[in-house]
């Protein structure tokens, strides 16, 4: 199974060798898209793709990503990077280049419900999730069977709040020895420290089985249950410290009505919180994820 998902991996990396993406976010002002194009035709790039938006174009904020393909990628990224810096000057502009073959190592924290963790793994098996899954973290041994199996390291560390800071010590130590580009909490049912949440800023995505801001916490179908709700949903968002009320990435619903109980309202909501997260998760890994503020701009 590894050298099936290996091969897809290095194919992908063969074909996007000359490719990179350009995340660019700023002050609206006249010049911008200008500027930017007139760059990378100097530097013989071809644009693949280019996304824009204002807040307002008069004083708002400006974003953009671009594709673009170069030959011979590898040995003018550098000399790109630094030739970009005068345009990034002169526009005060967050910029970031983004290699495309440069394939992001994932970690997956999850707890006792594995269908968000099994979803991430199908994608990733079909080829639709293209990542390194470096490891999966857990704090239960419910996951193992079909994590091993796919040859990743699957590491369980029991956690509860009187351990807590133990506990994150030992994760960030493992994901900073696997180089860990991005977290995925793929129901992982722990609170995380503020000194986790800052170490990873705006690299771990969490999913939540509910449609914020409602029914935020804990038991949010027995709650959405009582209240007698007709639509039920899930979102993926960035964390932060303020709990479930990070930048969001992708929502989505599902009708339900009175014949539904609760059972029947979780079955449901685990179908739209897989889909979910496995679309914030392939945005982020696609660079198409723009964070402003407590908001995502997603291209």
């Amino acid at each position: 199974m590894k050298s099936y998902i290996q091969e897809k991996l290095d194919t992908f990396k063969k074909i996007n060798k000359n490719r990179a993406r350009l995340l660019i976010n700023c002050a609206d002002q006249p010049g911008i898209v200008g500027a930017v194009s007139q760059f990378l035709f100097e530097h013989d790039a071809n644009i693949l793709e280019s996304n824009q938006y204002s807040t307002d174009p008069h004083g708002g904020e400006f974003f953009i990503r671009i594709e673009f393909e170069i030959n011979n990628l590898k040995e003018k990224a550098t000399q790109l990077e630094e030739d970009f810096q005068e345009i990034k000057n002169k526009f005060q502009m967050e910029a970031t280049f983004k290699f495309v073959d440069q394939v992001k190592k994932v970690a997956i924290f999850v707890s006792k419900e594995p269908h968000c963790l099994l979803e991430l793994l199908w994608e990733w098996q079909s080829g639709d999730l293209m990542a390194d899954i470096s490891l999966v973290v857990s704090n239960h041994e419910t996951s193992r069977e079909f994590v091993e199996p796919l040859g990743i390291p699957y590491y369980y560390i029991p956690a509860n709040k009187d351990i807590r800071k133990q506990v994150e010590e030992q994760q960030i130590q493992l994901l900073q020895e696997h180089d860990v580009d991005v977290i995925v909490l793929a129901r992982y049912m722990q609170i995380l420290t503020p000194h986790f949440v800052e170490t990873f800023k705006n690299k771990i995505i969490n999913i939540h089985h509910s449609f914020l801001p409602a029914f935020i916490g804990a038991k949010p179908y027995e709650r959405a249950y009582h209240r007698g709700v007709k639509l039920i949903g899930a979102t993926s968002h960035y964390v932060t410290n303020d709990l479930d009320e990070g930048p969001i990435i992708e929502q989505d619903i599902s009708r339900v009505d009175h014949r539904d109980n609760v059972e029947a309202m979780k079955k449901i909501g685990q179908s739209v919180e897989r889909s979910v997260l496995a679309r914030a998760v392939k945005w982020h890994l696609e660079d198409r994820i723009i964070v402003y503020g407590n908001k995502t701009i997603v291209f």
